[in-house]
């Protein structure tokens, strides 16, 4: 029996009492809350860093000539710092030319037509250690040149310009070239480079008419819009209050080599403020001022496959916040402004005695501790915590998870090591048998939450089981429990109701947003049940979850206030797909929910947007395929598809979609054409291959579907349903043995699993 048909009960009505309660009392409590925090915000008004500066001199000469200051400016030469003085670069035969013409600045380039034209720059974006410009369009859009200015020293390898994307071409029509969706300033990057933004998006007319209150990051970005307080300074606070009201200090006990805070910071207003642009996340609403919780506003990613590595160090450009969450050092309360002056961005300490204003260097800047001789390579400890990595070719950037190096886990987890980013003539057996050497009893020896998350990317045996333990253990960073929680979907075991339930109460928001996401695997009234209560979060981001998962919901059992409740939370949801109206990903959600609320003709618009906005967007062109096959509009589907394989041919989802249409309407030999391409090109899903096979033994090719099952177990190997096919096939084929042998195979990789157990009897009489 699996967790979907556990029954479970007393489980089940416990939720269902919670919701009970949850549900009459104080409805109205927790999401007015977060909606006076906007409304109490949006009362003042921006005033400019200038008049802040009347009052802040001190903050505002040390904020001067900061990042924040020069993260965006208008043109000129005493902004530039690009050659412009009619010179030439080239990339995989496409060349650029940049020149002055009186005092524009221009570029000669590939624009979206594919033709090379004349643009002229409008903007600066950025100073150290690379310089980006932008360039203004009729329609409101602001786009990044791929051209970038290197403005390292000349000894560095500096002072040129090269291509944001080295290493490929990129040319007109990909969504990465620099006129396309990818590079667009109003979404990419204007919220975190300018203050008071608002980008006034229109989908209808597909431009912008975006505003700022400050070209640059000033004050009012990060403490929010100051009217009310410029105005009665006394009274009335900055939306954003960043004082440590906590009363905690740091200290260091005669007994500890490192400092402990007295009591932890509150409210963590700070971390808010950084987050919003220190993190990679998706926006919520457009314009929020600071001041407003960081996941009422946004929602983070998690440490999820492609972004983090699986041990949760960083790999794709995923700035610093996710990685600092999983900081020892967060949860002791250290935060930003311990290390960053938060006015001028310089650390408050050079090298190794930033470190010691906390970890005693009589033990730490040690070369019992680092194990390199005193001053030379090997002694800064950044290079052993905070290894680095380099984003948009020259940027280089460290993880701020702050760990200790485990070459151990690069061992069974292929994830990279401290050690051996130095040591790269060495082994990570070799770094690791270093550490077990010098350090028997020291904390890489203890488990380590990357095993767990690893083994639920892989989806091996009794991942659901570590993952679950995980989302349990609240000594665990918050981030890596709601990321264990997310990664529970693909580990399906009767492990997930109780994570649930205790997670949906979690004192962390990431952690409750995670789990009611959990709940879209529920049958109906249980997921009901589960993800209402969470419509009275105080967050958004949890709000807007569960609106997600409650999408098509049908409404006729709420009446008053429940209803009036549960349609706040929705247009919380659709405001979220609103603010990010310009992306596909949206316009294919309003598409799902219109389609759940059988608004055809919305639901048909919407995807029709996404496909105009990216015409390669497979997944709005097989959502609509569906909405035309619950149509019994079967011809318009198979039309879709094969007008989105046109543009990407490669498409393993789109391949796959088309088959099974074909095998629907009785063209099982076309389907197999297109179930097999699938399968190819990408074998990373095991699905496909299994689709393809049950395909190849339905049309009698029980052998050919065999040999496709041994190949995907050969990356696959602990995927149940291919195991247990090739079993079943191969007793079909009168392969006795090998399906003896096949069936042996399994038991060590899932003999606690019932599926396992009644496999073996439903062929208990085949294999004899």
């Amino acid at each position: 029996m699996t967790w979907q048909n556990c029954p479970r009960l007393v489980l089940v009505c416990t939720i269902a009492l919670v919701t009970v309660v949850l549900w009459q009392c104080g409805q109205t409590e927790q999401p007015t809350r977060g909606r006076e925090r906007d409304s109490a915000a949006s009362a003042a008004n921006y005033v400019g860093g200038a008049r802040c500066a009347e009052c802040h001199a001190e903050e505002s000469a040390a904020w001067a000539a900061s990042h924040h200051d020069l993260a965006m400016q208008e043109v000129g030469t005493d902004t530039v710092m690009g050659d412009f003085g009619d010179v030439s670069a080239s990339h995989f035969g496409e060349e650029a030319r940049f020149w002055r013409d009186g005092a524009r600045f221009l570029v000669n380039t590939l624009g979206a037509d594919g033709v090379a034209a004349d643009f002229e720059v409008a903007y600066t974006f950025g100073v150290t250690p690379l310089q980006q410009y932008l360039v203004e369009f009729d329609d409101g859009r602001l786009q990044t040149l791929p051209w970038c200015w290197d403005a390292r020293p000349a000894a560095d390898g500096g002072q040129r310009w090269f291509h944001i994307y080295p290493n490929e071409p990129i040319p007109p029509g990909d969504a990465l070239h620099w006129t396309g969706p990818n590079q667009n300033w109003n979404f990419m990057c204007a919220e975190c480079h300018s203050t008071g933004l608002v980008k006034n998006y229109d989908p209808d007319l597909d431009r912008y008419d975006t505003r700022w209150a400050e070209l640059d990051v000033s004050c009012e970005a990060c403490h929010g819009p100051g009217s009310t307080h410029s105005a009665e300074p006394e009274a009335m606070r900055m939306p954003a209050d960043m004082a440590d009201h906590g009363g905690g200090t740091w200290m260091r006990p005669a007994d500890s080599p490192t400092s402990q805070r007295s009591a932890p910071p509150a409210p963590d207003r700070q971390l808010d403020a950084c987050a919003r642009c220190h993190s990679r996340r998706r926006q919520l609403i457009d314009g929020a001022p600071a001041g407003t919780p960081f996941l009422d506003s946004h929602t983070p990613e998690l440490l999820l496959e492609g972004l983090y590595h699986a041990d949760g160090q960083i790999l794709d450009e995923v700035y610093v916040y996710g990685s600092f969450l999983q900081s020892r050092m967060h949860g002791a309360g250290v935060r930003c402004n311990d290390c960053h002056d938060p006015h001028s961005l310089t650390l408050k300490g050079e090298g190794n005695a930033l470190c010691a204003s906390c970890h005693d260097p009589r033990v730490f800047d040690h070369v019992d501790h680092h194990l390199h001789p005193a001053g030379g390579p090997g002694t800064a400890c950044i290079d052993c915590h905070m290894p680095t990595r380099t984003y948009m070719g020259v940027d280089v950037r460290r993880d701020h998870s702050l760990r200790i190096p485990r070459p151990d886990l690069s061992q069974q987890l292929d994830t990279p090591n401290a050690c051996n980013q130095c040591h790269d003539d060495k082994s990570p057996a070799w770094a690791a048998r270093l550490l077990a050497e010098h350090f028997p009893d020291g904390a890489h020896t203890r488990p380590h939450y990357g095993k767990a998350l690893a083994h639920g990317r892989a989806r091996a045996p009794g991942a659901a089981a570590e993952l679950a333990a995980l989302v349990g253990d609240a000594e665990q960073p918050a981030i890596v429990r709601a990321t264990a929680l997310n990664l529970m979907r693909h580990n399906p075991g009767a492990e997930i109701m109780p994570a649930l339930a205790q997670a949906l109460s979690d004192a962390d928001g990431l952690v409750r947003a995670s789990a009611v996401g959990l709940a879209d695997l529920l049958p109906g009234q249980t997921r009901a049940q589960v993800a209402l209560p969470a419509f009275l979060d105080p967050l958004r981001s949890v709000r807007v979850e569960a609106a997600r998962v409650l999408v098509g919901f049908p409404t006729g059992q709420l009446q008053g206030e429940q209803l009036q409740i549960f349609n706040g939370v929705m247009q919380d949801y659709l405001n979220a797909q609103s603010s990010n109206a310009e992306r596909p990903s949206a316009q294919l959600n309003l598409g799902i929910y219109f389609a759940t609320r059988a608004e055809r003709d919305r639901a048909e618009a919407a995807y029709r947007r996404a496909l105009n906005l990216d015409p390669r967007y497979v997944a709005a062109a097989i959502n609509l395929a569906d909405l035309y096959r619950s149509l019994e509009r079967e011809a318009d589907a198979e039309a879709e598809l094969r007008a989105i394989l046109k543009q990407v041919p490669d498409s393993s989802t789109a391949q796959h979609s088309l088959g099974l249409t074909l095998v629907r309407t009785g063209r099982q030999d076309q389907a197999l054409l297109h179930l097999e391409k699938a399968a190819r090109y990408d074998p990373g899903n095991p699905r496909f291959a299994l689709v393809y096979a049950v395909a190849l033994e339905d049309a009698g090719s029980r052998s050919v579907a065999i040999s496709v099952l041994e190949q995907a177990l050969q990356r696959h190997g602990y995927d149940f349903d291919l195991s247990a096919t090739r079993v079943r096939y191969l007793a079909a084929e009168g392969e006795i043995a090998r399906a003896r042998a096949a069936l042996l195979e399994m038991g060590a990789r899932f003999g606690d699993d019932p599926r396992y157990r009644d496999l073996g009897q439903s062929l208990a009489e085949a294999l004899r």
